[in-house]
């Protein structure tokens, strides 16, 4: 399956498992522009699968209150891009629903899906990738898959978890991204970040299409600087695994009780990524100030001072509206993550 099968798969899943479950946006029942619900109003009704108004707030606003009312609610936005009218539902409605309300109600049931980030020829408004916007807001769920494996477990799991999921697919990996997907139903680990490729020099921290970029890299620094790289898919942006990027410590006592065979052994199982290698590169797509590669870089900076042989490099956008014509200048390309590992391993 390619990308917008395997979630046409998950959704299809999901609404036959689940009675409550319903699935609306703009052309949604017709398939949507991506094509990733075609079919399943055929399938399973149009009181299931059906289209909205154009208004993205409104989409949002009807989601929480089915999700209140009991529904399975599934929500699509056409891009990425336009989700921004809806977020004073997103922020201040759905993710805190359950905390204002003392517990008494929740919209966990709402899974908001949106295509996001570059395509080629996207220009300004349907190119962007918002995920750092929602990041700092409490009580949601941010999730970006890199391709159809990752996507249809981990859609699943923002379908079933009973926390408002916002769940990004990179659309140029719609019909680029192949893999040999399950058809039977499988979840996968929300917050649980991927070590995709092992290395000793240097760890490589992104999500969805970078994720592939920073493969091409790590495969560039073996054959040309014979550098080792880790590369890490973070999956999920909120909350997300600092752990696997940074160490899991040691309680203590497991250091008192357990043979030391045994930690010897076991000991390599909590040595994490940026306390072995020493070094730390994170690229994404959003633009520099205040992506979340600033709230990734902050943090492992804190925790893993003493461990830090360079100072960490982030390669990513620019601070500017995304550009049409110069998108290939603009985007975090694996020439421009190849020239932060030389600088981090010069340094």
């Amino acid at each position: 399956m390619n990308l917008f099968q395997a979630i046409n798969n998950s959704l299809d899943l999901a609404l036959s498992s689940d009675p409550t479950a319903i699935i609306f946006g703009e052309d949604v029942a017709f398939g949507g522009v991506f094509r990733c619900t075609v079919g399943l109003q055929e399938k399973h009704g149009k009181s299931r699968v059906f289209n909205t108004p154009l208004c993205e707030q409104g989409i949002a606003g009807f989601g929480i209150g089915a999700a209140t009312a009991g529904a399975t609610a599934i929500a699509e936005i056409q891009f990425a891009d336009y989700i921004l009218p809806a977020f004073d539902q997103i922020c201040n409605e759905a993710a805190k629903y359950r905390y204002r309300s003392g517990g008494l109600y929740d919209c966990g049931s709402l899974t908001i899906r949106a295509p996001c980030s570059a395509v080629g020829h996207g220009a300004l408004y349907h190119s962007q990738s918002p995920e750092a916007f929602f990041a700092h807001c409490p009580g949601l769920k941010v999730v970006v898959p890199r391709g159809p494996i990752k996507a249809k477990g981990l859609l699943l799991s923002c379908i079933r978890d009973k926390n408002p999921c916002l769940f990004f697919e990179p659309k140029i990996l719609y019909r680029s991204a192949v893999e040999q997907v399950p058809v039977k139903e499988y979840t996968m680990p929300l917050s649980k970040a991927d070590i995709l490729v092992e290395g000793d020099d240097i760890t490589l921290v992104g999500w969805g299409t970078q994720v592939h970029v920073l493969r091409e890299v790590c495969q560039l620094a073996k054959d040309q600087l014979n550098v080792s790289c880790e590369l890490i898919d973070l999956v999920t942006i909120l909350p997300w695994d600092k752990e696997t990027i940074a160490q899991v410590d040691l309680p203590v006592c497991l250091l008192t009780v357990l043979p030391f065979i045994y930690l010897f052994i076991s000991l390599s199982k909590y040595l994490k990524s940026v306390k072995k290698t020493g070094r730390l590169l994170i690229a994404h797509e959003a633009p520099l100030t205040s992506g979340f590669g600033a709230e990734i870089a902050a943090s492992i900076q804190h925790d893993c001072f003493l461990n830090l042989e360079a100072p960490i490099e982030r390669v990513t956008g620019f601070d500017t509206p995304f550009p049409h014509m110069f998108e290939p200048f603009y985007m975090p390309d694996k020439w421009r993550c190849f020239e932060a590992v030389k600088k981090l391993v010069n340094y």
